[in-house]
């Protein structure tokens, strides 16, 4: 008998095994559809682009079919055909670290998105660190047809985009006013492609000068956002007109980058004043919080030594002690109204320009008479 010789064992390998890779699952295409369906990738073409060239009943058998395959257009293609990138375009040119802090614009692209999910439309949403990069954001954008259209916020006293994102045919919506006119309007050369939503920031302020100036205040301070941003221009502006209308000297603002961190730091410096202000208005919730914590390490007493007032209302000005007054509008019907005039324009009906309601102030208990003083009687 012939005897093999014995094959030494396998030693164990000590390095653990590779999992096996997948192979990435593959997009069904229209000729995966014209195979099931039984007919030609002309008349799939023809069937899914409501082309004439198919009967009726070929058309729904391919569409039954691109249904259970999961097919959906390929949205380059789509640009490429004229048929639009189904996808709207949202740039913010702020410092980032504001963003995360800031309920407003949460509360402004849940308002889009509800619309543009009604249309199927997507949202392309990019942060840049100035107005030149989001210019260059929009040429590039155009250039390689990824939107249909773009909205815009912040608008600025002097503005570039207006104009580029006409001469690019772009459909527009600027969200906020392109300018201010005699009565806090918008104003400025009209654009064929471009609507615009504003607020009446002068109506606005109106109503909280009036309510300090009602309650005895004198000495108030506006912490403002932004400078150069056309909304923190006209509430300035605003505030002036309506502390010559009622006959206030110490009034004035100072402008800030929206942040927590500078908002108390302005709190800081104004408080050191010689005369500090009895009042001020934050223009947003973020740094009146942040005001209302420096006046509190101070020994400041809310209401009594200062009164507090945010521009926007939200979840935090429930949370600060005291609760804090507060300009509300909703800003979710804002985000909806920007996002409906978009597709309105996709739609071809004409640019126009729309105002949002007047928010309401809501009193609560970081506004009282200063010390030494009686609120005004009514």
């Amino acid at each position: 008998m012939t005897s093999h010789p014995q094959q030494p064992a396998e030693e164990p390998s000590s390095a653990p095994a590779r999992p096996a890779r997948r192979t990435p699952a593959r997009r069904p295409t229209m000729k995966d559809i014209a195979r099931r369906a039984g007919v030609s990738e002309s008349a799939v073409s023809f069937a899914l682009n409501d082309r004439p060239g198919v009967s009726e009943v070929t058309r729904d058998r391919v569409r039954r079919v691109a249904e259970q395959l999961g097919w959906r257009p390929s949205s380059a293609a789509r640009a490429l055909s004229g048929e639009g990138a189904g996808t709207v375009g949202l740039v913010l040119a702020r410092p980032a670290r504001t963003l995360g802090v800031e309920s407003f614009f949460l509360q402004l692209i849940s308002g889009i998105q509800q619309v543009l999910a009604q249309r199927q439309l997507g949202l392309l949403f990019q942060v840049v660190e100035d107005i030149d990069a989001e210019c260059a954001t929009y040429r590039r954008w155009w250039a390689e047809r990824r939107v249909d259209g773009v909205l815009v916020v912040d608008p600025r006293s002097f503005d570039p985009r207006p104009g580029l994102l006409d001469s690019l045919g772009l459909p527009t919506v600027v969200i906020g006013g392109m300018g201010s006119g005699e009565h806090g309007g918008p104003s400025g050369e009209q654009y064929a492609s471009l609507s615009t939503l504003w607020a009446d920031d002068a109506g606005a302020m109106a109503l909280i000068a009036d309510h300090l100036h009602s309650l005895g205040h004198r000495r108030i301070v506006h912490i403002a956002g932004l400078p150069g941003l056309a909304h923190t221009e006209r509430r300035i502006r605003s505030l002036r007109d309506e502390a010559g209308r009622l006959g206030l000297t110490g009034v004035r603002s100072v402008t800030t980058d929206y942040s927590d961190t500078e908002g108390a730091a302005a709190t800081r410096r104004v408080l050191d004043d010689e005369t500090p202000p009895t009042a001020i208005i934050y223009d947003n919730d973020v740094m009146a919080a942040a005001g209302a914590s420096v006046a509190a390490a101070r020994g400041l007493s809310i209401p009594r030594d200062l009164s507090v007032v945010a521009w926007e209302d939200s979840v935090l000005c429930r949370m600060t002690h005291p609760w804090l007054t507060a300009l509300a509008r909703d800003t979710i019907a804002f985000g909806q109204a920007a996002a409906q005039q978009l597709t309105d324009l996709l739609d071809g009906v004409p640019a126009r320009t729309v105002q949002v309601p007047l928010p309401e102030l809501v009193v609560r208990e970081s506004t009282g008479a200063p010390r030494g003083r009686s609120p005004r009687s009514t």
